[in-house]
């Protein structure tokens, strides 16, 4: 154990440091996503069902006429963020999350962040709804707002000068998105198409109002 110059033990070099470095709200939103996974793991296939297609995003509730559940209309914009294909799915979204999210919850804080977040997937969502009104398929995952996400990392380096232009970049990004999606060659949820509209309209989100959510600098 090393000593100071009085004798006494020395603090150890990071005491008091979290282990995994990432802001808090990004933590609580892996965390909160990991459990709902774990929680679904224990429910029956039938309840499991039941859950996504209640809380997960399905256009055609938005659109046809029907009883469909009030509150369930209302929550699943959101909860279908936090809901996903499995385990790998979960895994690829929330390692990008932490990858994208740290230098735009630096740039916005906690709570402008989490409002963006949310929002962004929204959007994503009901961006697809319009593309695919009639689909009984029930949309889920944190990659539309992620996509908003990462439009944002991309205004940000565009904002102070680390990324000479932004077309290549965006273009190329949702080319991939439109072959993957079209093509079928990335799986999503239930091994279906990715939704590929979603997470294009989360992007262009993300580009278009990232600077809405920056705090104003004092006057």
């Amino acid at each position: 154990m090393p000593f100071d110059e009085s004798g006494h033990p020395a603090p150890r070099r990071g005491t008091g440091e979290r282990a995994i470095n990432l802001p808090p709200v990004l933590l609580w939103l892996i965390g909160i996503n990991v459990a709902v996974q774990l929680v679904r793991e224990v429910l029956g296939e039938r309840v499991d069902l039941d859950l996504v297609m209640n809380f997960g995003l399905v256009p055609a509730t938005y659109t046809s006429a029907g009883g469909h559940d009030l509150f369930s209309l209302l929550a699943a914009p959101i909860t279908y963020q936090f809901l996903h294909g499995g385990w790998l799915h979960l895994g690829i979204n929330m390692v990008t999350l932490a990858a994208f999210g740290v230098p735009v919850v630096r740039m916005l804080g906690a709570r402008r962040f989490l409002l963006f977040y949310l929002s962004a997937g929204i959007v994503a969502g009901f961006v697809h709804v319009f593309f695919f009104p009639d689909s009984g398929d029930p949309v889920v995952g944190a990659s539309g707002a992620i996509s908003g996400v990462f439009g944002a990392v991309l205004m940000l380096m565009r904002h102070v000068g680390s990324l000479p232009s932004l077309l290549p970049i965006a273009g190329i990004w949702i080319a991939l998105n439109v072959f993957f999606g079209v093509v079928g060659g990335t799986p999503g949820a239930g091994g279906e198409s990715i939704a590929w509209t979603a997470h294009i309209g989360g992007f262009l989100y993300g580009l278009a109002t990232i600077r809405l959510f920056m705090p104003r600098p004092d006057a």
